[in-house]
């Protein structure tokens, strides 16, 4: 399946815009299907799907959209970004495409944005799979919690200023930063890591290359909705949603820890020998767990 990827026709890239922002997508045909949306995560880019979408484009209108700061798609000139603007970036896209009722496949931030948006405009989405898109655990959100407003801004003024005086890392060739693809996640096979890689950085004006990025997407705002609050958006999603984890990743079974019942029809997915990239580590096992969840 990689190498068909690799030679085979490819998706169109499309532009469409979001509070000025010039923002990019590829769409993979199929435009008489039912729409789905492939939302990637952070510091990510639209093309990590493309295992995914080269699959399910046969039953499908897949559309992968690139995030702000992410992939082709503009950088914030503040370089600050939130939740809001995420989420409004994804509402943009499903009304100015009119794609509602839409089934939605997101991963990490791309979970949490599309977790908030399928609460927000539950009436929009009639499928839902979030891969680790919840966040950390109840107890790691307690004790953020904690820490007083003051400390938190501090802390983030801190960390913008430190980020503003750094340089994108710089790989002298494709092949360098293809070797820290693989150093990142060791369950990618050398066929993933290097079309993810190649369509993953940009060429620098010295000849060098970075990853596509803007580095600001790595701070996560002082303030955001509180934990409540983002518990009443999944409370108020409608559709069926199907919670998936890496057993290997980071992220715990929301089964386990109380977040689960915040979903009036939601279920848990497991995936052995799976790290947080779980539609890269266990493929051909996602898209069947998935196509049978969509098409139900």
């Amino acid at each position: 399946m990689n190498q068909a990827i690799l030679t085979g026709a490819g998706p169109t890239s499309r532009v469409y815009f979001s509070q000025r922002l010039r923002l990019h997508y590829v769409d993979w045909g199929n435009p008489d299907a039912p729409p789905l949306i492939l939302l990637h995560g952070g510091r990510d880019h639209c093309r990590n799907w493309d295992w995914v979408a080269a699959d399910l484009r046969k039953d499908y209108h897949v559309i992968c959209p690139d995030l702000r700061g992410h992939g082709d798609s503009a950088w914030q000139a503040s370089g600050g970004y939130s939740m809001s603007g995420f989420i409004y970036d994804l509402a943009q896209l499903i009304h100015q495409q009119a794609l509602a009722p839409v089934r939605i496949v997101a991963h990490s931030l791309g979970g949490n944005i599309a977790l908030r948006y399928s609460g927000i405009y539950p009436e929009n989405v009639n499928r839902l799979v979030a891969i680790e898109g919840l966040g950390p655990g109840p107890k790691t959100h307690v004790e953020a919690d904690r820490k007083p407003i003051g400390e938190r801004m501090r802390t983030w003024i801190e960390e913008q200023r430190s980020i503003s005086g750094r340089q994108p890392r710089r790989y002298p060739t494709v092949e360098a930063a293809y070797a820290r693809m693989q150093e990142e996640n060791k369950h990618l096979s050398p066929e993933q890591a290097r079309h993810l890689t190649q369509h993953g950085v940009n060429q620098n004006e010295d000849g060098t290359y970075s990853w596509k990025f803007d580095h600001y997407v790595r701070l996560w705002p002082p303030y955001d909705m509180t934990r409540e609050a983002i518990a009443a958006l999944w409370e108020s999603i409608t559709c069926p949603t199907l919670l998936v984890y890496g057993t290997e990743s980071w992220a715990r079974n929301p089964a386990n820890d109380g977040r689960l019942a915040c979903f009036r029809n939601a279920c848990v997915l497991p995936v052995a020998k799976a790290g947080h990239w779980v539609h890269h580590d266990q493929l051909d096992l996602f898209l069947r767990e998935v196509r049978a969840f969509l098409a139900d």
